[in-house]
């Protein structure tokens, strides 16, 4: 029974890491797309595009409303309940967590505290990548990633300056968000004019 437990866990992982081709293709279910927006645009503002956090939960769970990691982390955005518990404090609205909604609402609020964390001049982009790798390794860990960049490097100017510091997980983590909704990377990023001052009109609690 041990080994049949052990290969699908091999094979839930080969999964998630697989190829995952592009965040609007007909592989990946829209039954969560209205969620994404919407929340989307409460937490980033409405210029954001909502498909990098579908993306997203697609690196957590291939959009998997019921998985569970061996970290006890749960649903679609892949979320710890005491960093779920945490968020309630802020959110008292929200309700289960395996509850798909308030699932990706937990998740795309806890990036948009990261995201606010990571205020060096960065471009846009690159803001989002080392949100998305605090998400996964925890904002201590990249943080001190990007100290250690810095010291080789020189002032934080991007996310590639950082990635070479990050556990390989978090590098491939980051990559395919990347690759789901711009290939290559190589499609321009829509500046976000006007996000830091949406971001400083909202408080944290009860956005």
């Amino acid at each position: 029974m041990k080994w049949l437990v052990l290969f699908a866990g091999m094979l839930m992982t080969q999964s998630l890491w697989a190829d995952p081709g592009s965040v609007k293709s007909n592989r990946w279910s829209t039954d969560y797309d209205g969620y994404f927006k919407k929340y989307t645009k409460r937490y980033f503002g409405p210029a954001f595009n909502w498909r990098w956090f579908k993306a997203q939960a697609i690196a957590e769970s291939n959009l998997n409303p019921e998985i569970k990691s061996e970290a006890g982390a749960l649903g679609l955005m892949q979320i710890i309940p005491t960093t779920y518990q945490e968020i309630k404090k802020s959110n008292p609205y929200f309700k289960k967590i395996l509850d798909p909604e308030w699932n990706i609402a937990a998740g795309i609020y806890y990036d948009r505290k990261l995201y606010r964390k990571w205020r060096e001049p960065v471009p846009d982009k690159d803001r989002l990548m080392l949100s998305f790798a605090s998400y996964n390794a925890g904002y201590v860990r990249i943080r001190r990633a990007a100290r250690r960049a810095e010291a080789k490097k020189g002032n934080l100017e991007s996310w590639q300056q950082v990635k070479e510091y990050v556990p390989g997980e978090t590098r491939h983590y980051v990559s395919k968000i990347e690759k789901l909704v711009d290939g290559n990377g190589n499609r321009k990023f829509r500046r976000l004019k006007g996000i830091e001052k949406f971001l400083a009109s909202n408080s944290e609690e009860g956005i």
